[in-house]
């Protein structure tokens, strides 16, 4: 009974859109984490790879 009032509310609310700062956030983490993963592959290729 709770879960339905509570997708009841927040189909209520109205969309908010993303400010400037948190799209700079999400860009920046992305950007971060992709970074670090391509520094993590060739980190775990070794020295015998090359």
């Amino acid at each position: 009974m709770e879960q339905a009032k509570v997708g009841e509310e927040m189909r209520k609310m109205p969309v908010e859109p993303l400010l400037p700062v948190e799209k700079k956030l999400i860009g920046w983490s992305l950007g971060v984490g992709l970074v670090l993963l391509v520094i993590l592959i060739f980190a775990t290729r070794g020295p015998l790879a090359a």
